[in-house]
Protein backbone atom coordinates (compact mmCIF):
# COMPACT_ATOMS: atom_id res chain seq x y z
CA UNK A 1 0.00 0.00 0.00
CA UNK A 2 1.29 3.50 -0.83
CA UNK A 3 0.41 7.00 -0.13
CA UNK A 4 0.53 9.86 -2.64
CA UNK A 5 1.19 13.27 -1.21
CA UNK A 6 3.00 16.38 -2.78
CA UNK A 7 6.42 17.03 -3.06
CA UNK A 8 8.67 18.39 -0.33
CA UNK A 9 12.34 19.33 -0.33
CA UNK A 10 13.26 16.75 1.82
CA UNK A 11 12.38 13.69 -0.20
CA UNK A 12 15.58 14.83 -3.03
CA UNK A 13 17.87 12.37 -1.91
CA UNK A 14 15.36 9.40 -2.87
CA UNK A 15 14.49 11.01 -5.54
CA UNK A 16 17.99 11.83 -7.01
CA UNK A 17 18.61 8.26 -5.97
CA UNK A 18 15.53 6.96 -8.04
CA UNK A 19 16.15 8.89 -10.95
CA UNK A 20 19.82 8.41 -10.83
CA UNK A 21 19.14 4.58 -11.38
CA UNK A 22 17.07 5.24 -14.36
CA UNK A 23 19.78 7.62 -15.76
CA UNK A 24 22.46 4.76 -15.20
CA UNK A 25 20.89 1.80 -16.47
CA UNK A 26 17.37 2.70 -18.46
CA UNK A 27 16.60 4.42 -21.61
CA UNK A 28 13.28 6.24 -20.08
CA UNK A 29 15.70 9.04 -19.63
CA UNK A 30 18.37 10.05 -22.11
CA UNK A 31 20.37 12.02 -19.47
CA UNK A 32 23.71 9.82 -19.22
CA UNK A 33 25.00 11.59 -15.57
CA UNK A 34 22.45 11.59 -12.79
CA UNK A 35 21.60 14.50 -11.62
CA UNK A 36 22.65 15.39 -7.67
CA UNK A 37 20.25 15.92 -5.08
CA UNK A 38 20.49 19.76 -5.16
CA UNK A 39 19.86 19.43 -8.98
CA UNK A 40 16.70 17.41 -8.30
CA UNK A 41 15.36 20.06 -6.12
CA UNK A 42 16.16 22.90 -8.15
CA UNK A 43 14.05 21.03 -11.03
CA UNK A 44 10.91 20.02 -8.97
CA UNK A 45 10.83 23.66 -6.84
CA UNK A 46 11.29 25.30 -10.55
CA UNK A 47 7.74 22.79 -11.64
CA UNK A 48 6.03 23.21 -8.84
CA UNK A 49 6.64 27.10 -8.44
CA UNK A 50 5.29 27.25 -11.92
CA UNK A 51 2.16 26.15 -10.81
CA UNK A 52 2.70 22.41 -11.90
CA UNK A 53 2.10 19.57 -9.33
CA UNK A 54 4.71 17.39 -8.31
CA UNK A 55 3.71 14.16 -6.45
CA UNK A 56 5.82 11.45 -4.69
CA UNK A 57 4.67 7.63 -3.50
CA UNK A 58 5.46 6.69 -0.13
CA UNK A 59 5.18 3.16 1.31
CA UNK A 60 4.17 2.57 5.05
CA UNK A 61 7.58 2.45 6.07
CA UNK A 62 8.01 6.15 4.59
CA UNK A 63 10.17 4.74 1.59
CA UNK A 64 9.71 6.69 -1.09
CA UNK A 65 8.98 4.45 -4.26
CA UNK A 66 8.27 6.33 -6.79
CA UNK A 67 7.68 10.12 -8.02
CA UNK A 68 5.96 12.41 -10.46
CA UNK A 69 5.24 15.54 -11.93
CA UNK A 70 3.74 17.95 -14.58
CA UNK A 71 5.50 20.61 -16.55
CA UNK A 72 5.38 22.56 -19.58
CA UNK A 73 5.19 20.66 -22.83
CA UNK A 74 6.63 23.66 -24.74
CA UNK A 75 7.56 27.53 -23.63
CA UNK A 76 5.60 28.89 -25.93
CA UNK A 77 2.71 30.76 -24.60
CA UNK A 78 -0.11 28.65 -27.26
CA UNK A 79 0.77 25.78 -25.48
CA UNK A 80 0.00 26.90 -21.91
CA UNK A 81 -2.88 24.40 -21.61
CA UNK A 82 -0.89 21.72 -22.24
CA UNK A 83 1.13 19.72 -19.63
CA UNK A 84 3.49 16.70 -19.37
CA UNK A 85 3.61 14.45 -17.56
CA UNK A 86 6.97 12.53 -15.91
CA UNK A 87 7.16 9.57 -13.35
CA UNK A 88 9.77 7.39 -11.98
CA UNK A 89 9.42 4.49 -9.99
CA UNK A 90 12.05 2.67 -7.80
CA UNK A 91 13.20 -0.42 -9.29
CA UNK A 92 12.23 -2.28 -6.40
CA UNK A 93 8.91 -1.72 -6.85
CA UNK A 94 8.18 -1.73 -10.47
CA UNK A 95 5.12 -3.33 -11.90
CA UNK A 96 2.82 -2.45 -8.65
CA UNK A 97 0.50 -0.10 -9.79
CA UNK A 98 2.78 2.70 -8.45
CA UNK A 99 3.25 4.69 -11.67
CA UNK A 100 -0.60 4.63 -12.24
CA UNK A 101 -1.54 5.76 -8.86
CA UNK A 102 1.01 8.76 -9.75
CA UNK A 103 -0.53 9.14 -13.14
CA UNK A 104 -3.76 9.10 -11.82
CA UNK A 105 -3.29 11.49 -9.46
CA UNK A 106 -1.05 13.50 -11.81
CA UNK A 107 -4.52 13.55 -14.35
CA UNK A 108 -7.12 14.40 -11.49
CA UNK A 109 -4.90 17.60 -10.64
CA UNK A 110 -4.35 18.80 -14.02
CA UNK A 111 -7.53 18.20 -14.92
CA UNK A 112 -8.58 20.37 -11.54
CA UNK A 113 -6.17 23.35 -12.33
CA UNK A 114 -7.49 23.84 -16.39
CA UNK A 115 -5.57 21.94 -18.55
CA UNK A 116 -6.79 20.99 -21.71
CA UNK A 117 -4.11 18.01 -22.96
CA UNK A 118 -1.47 15.90 -21.24
CA UNK A 119 1.37 14.60 -22.81
CA UNK A 120 3.80 11.66 -22.66
CA UNK A 121 6.68 12.09 -23.77
CA UNK A 122 8.07 8.30 -23.29
CA UNK A 123 11.99 7.49 -23.71
CA UNK A 124 12.62 4.33 -26.00
CA UNK A 125 9.55 2.36 -27.86
CA UNK A 126 10.91 -0.72 -25.88
CA UNK A 127 9.42 0.89 -22.79
CA UNK A 128 6.84 -1.36 -22.33
CA UNK A 129 5.78 -0.11 -18.82
CA UNK A 130 5.27 3.36 -19.38
CA UNK A 131 3.57 2.67 -22.50
CA UNK A 132 1.23 0.06 -21.37
CA UNK A 133 0.43 2.68 -17.51
CA UNK A 134 -0.22 5.59 -20.14
CA UNK A 135 -2.66 3.40 -22.34
CA UNK A 136 -4.28 2.33 -19.27
CA UNK A 137 -4.90 5.74 -18.17
CA UNK A 138 -6.93 6.39 -21.05
CA UNK A 139 -3.50 7.82 -23.21
CA UNK A 140 -4.01 7.10 -27.09
CA UNK A 141 -0.81 7.01 -29.18
CA UNK A 142 -0.20 9.65 -31.49
CA UNK A 143 3.15 9.16 -32.90
CA UNK A 144 6.77 7.52 -32.62
CA UNK A 145 9.93 9.78 -34.01
CA UNK A 146 13.00 6.92 -35.15
CA UNK A 147 16.65 7.32 -33.66
CA UNK A 148 15.81 10.55 -31.67
CA UNK A 149 18.31 9.98 -28.99
CA UNK A 150 21.60 8.12 -28.10
CA UNK A 151 22.51 6.24 -25.14
CA UNK A 152 24.47 3.17 -24.30
CA UNK A 153 25.73 2.76 -28.23
CA UNK A 154 22.61 3.04 -29.81
CA UNK A 155 19.82 5.31 -30.90
CA UNK A 156 16.80 5.51 -28.99
CA UNK A 157 13.25 6.32 -30.30
CA UNK A 158 10.92 8.79 -28.36
CA UNK A 159 7.14 7.53 -28.09
CA UNK A 160 3.81 10.11 -27.95
CA UNK A 161 1.15 9.93 -26.22
CA UNK A 162 -1.99 12.37 -25.60
CA UNK A 163 -5.01 12.28 -23.27
CA UNK A 164 -7.51 15.18 -23.48
CA UNK A 165 -7.83 15.95 -19.85
CA UNK A 166 -11.30 18.58 -20.17
CA UNK A 167 -14.16 18.59 -23.05
CA UNK A 168 -13.24 20.92 -26.10
CA UNK A 169 -13.77 24.24 -25.69
CA UNK A 170 -14.68 24.80 -21.98
CA UNK A 171 -11.24 26.76 -21.60
CA UNK A 172 -12.30 28.75 -23.95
Amino acid sequence: MVTIRAYHPDDCAQIADIYGHHVLHGTGSFETVPPTAEDMAERLAGFRDAGYPVYVAITEDNIICGYGYGSAHKPRYGYRYTVEDSLYVHPDFLRQGIGSALLDRLIATCTEQGFHQMIAVIGDSENHGSRITHEKAGFALIGIARNMGLKFGRFLDVVYMQKTLCAENTIL
